[in-house]
């Protein structure tokens, strides 16, 4: 139950030794494989390098996450593993780590295995031939997707920090639905490497966490370019994880339920984030409503998500796809890649349009998510059309931050009724991670949400 510094700090004063740490991590998995937040769990490997890690440890070698337990998502390259990406057929073995999981080897971390995710990323629940993850507040239901599979093993304490991606709202999402922190970095802090401009500027890379605090830990740890990424950015002045400890100054917070496609809201979500607007008011902060203008911002998202798709699937050869992600890389190859370059044009236009609500507000609070978490199996079997309806539905309110390339952070906001997680967005202007993460963690102070766990923790 102890988090990623906690666990890092115990280690290096010798209170417990990384082979117990990871050992304890595959045990928990093993315990929890009914909730299938992994594809693959590396139980030889991951034991030899906590091994390692600990006569590491012992020669006095000290590294932000030696000897700590943590899990990516299937979608990124391990050297000696596959990368499916939920896409049933052979695939071939990975020769090297993608960028991220370089970053996460330097920093001394133990991978203790690959997350369950959707098919090529597409929808909001991780299920798929090669695996169905469950939420641990209710197995009933997913834990949200593409990340779900990192998302149900942080909630269930089997790991406490993992890895996802989000071209669509999938760190945030499956947050939301987890009780979890998600952080979508700005586009460029985190490298896709191999994937030089993932998903078209889409796709970023971002951790999953219980607290603020883990969640700029592992940020930390990932943040950096790779010299052939189409998107780079400088290093940050000051560490993420320092961010989380600073108390952040009077701000003025826009609070937003409109949709930029529309849509209806669960009145339980609308009001779980009116009380998070009420819970920064009495903090200090100046809280008041405001709507972003989106425009044609929906322009900016599916000419690269279906070109996107479009291009996983000519890669993969050998894969055996479900229909309706045929479907979708047919729309990207007919539609999708002639409009890219229309999408490209618009995104300086829209994020000056969208850009004009930080003239007065320095953060956007909106709910994470329309809907409660889906049903498990609720679009098994179903068709491109009614699933892509049903999902916009859902999730509404991520994924225009993805076409502006700029930070969000998915908070608890609460439970519902019948105990399901509810999340809130704090959406930030260009490279605003330092301030959200400081707002997100004066916001768990009071909250106090890492001391709710599932009953399926594990």
């Amino acid at each position: 139950m102890l988090g990623l510094r906690e666990q890092a700090v115990a280690l290096g004063r010798g209170e417990v030794s990384a082979e117990e740490l990871v050992a304890s991590a595959l045990e928990a998995a093993e315990e929890g494989c009914d909730l299938g937040a992994f594809r693959v769990v590396r139980h030889k490997a991951a034991l030899l390098e906590a091994r390692e890690a600990d006569r590491r440890l012992g020669a006095g070698e000290r590294l932000p996450l030696l000897g700590v337990p943590v899990a990516i998502k299937d979608d990124t390259d391990l050297a000696g593993e596959t990368t499916p990406f939920a896409v049933g057929g052979r695939h071939p073995v990975a020769e090297r780590d993608a960028e991220v999981v370089r970053r996460l080897r330097e920093a001394g971390a133990v991978i203790v295995g690959k997350t369950t995710t959707c098919e090529v990323g597409l929808w909001p629940f991780s299920e798929s031939s090669t695996g169905c993850a469950r939420n641990p507040w209710d197995v009933a239901r997913t834990p949200g997707g593409s990340s779900g599979g990192s998302a149900a093993a942080v909630a269930a304490g089997i790991v406490a920090g993992a890895v996802g991606s989000d071209g669509a709202g999938s760190i945030r999402i499956p947050a939301a639905w987890s009780g979890l922190v998600g952080i979508k970095p700005q586009r460029g802090r985190v490298s896709g490497y191999p994937h030089t401009d993932p998903f078209y500027g889409l796709t970023v890379y971002g951790p999953l966490a219980r607290s603020v605090g883990d969640a700029a830990l592992l940020l930390d740890v990932l943040t950096g370019s790779h010299p052939e990424d189409v998107h780079r950015l400088d290093a940050p002045v000051k560490s993420f994880e320092e961010a989380a400890r600073v108390e952040p100054q009077r701000l003025r917070v826009a609070v937003s339920f409109r949709m930029a496609l529309g849509g209806k809201l669960d009145p339980e979500i609308r009001g779980a984030v009116e009380r998070v607007a009420r819970r920064l008011t009495a903090l200090g902060h100046k809280v008041f409503p405001a709507d972003p203008d989106y425009g044609p911002v929906g322009l900016g998202l599916v000419p690269r998500g279906t070109a996107g798709v479009a291009d996983w699937v000519e890669a993969m050869e050998e894969g055996v796809f479900e229909a309706r992600t045929l479907a979708e890389a047919r729309l990207g190859r007919v539609v999708g890649r002639r409009l890219l370059p229309v999408a490209k044009w618009l995104e300086p236009r829209l994020q000056r349009r969208v850009g004009r609500i930080f003239r007065y507000a320095d953060v956007v609070l909106t709910p994470t998510t329309a809907q409660m978490p889906l049903r498990v199996g609720e679009y098994e079997g179903v068709g491109w059309r009614k699933t892509q309806g049903g999902v916009a539905a859902a999730c509404p309110y991520a994924w225009p931050w993805n076409v502006l390339g700029w930070p969000g952070v998915n908070v608890p906001a609460g439970l519902s009724k019948g105990g399901l997680p509810i999340g809130a967005q704090l959406l930030g202007h260009d490279s605003d991670e330092a301030m959200l993460i400081s707002l997100a963690a004066q916001l768990e102070a009071v909250e106090g949400w890492t001391e709710r766990w599932p009953a399926r923790s594990l």
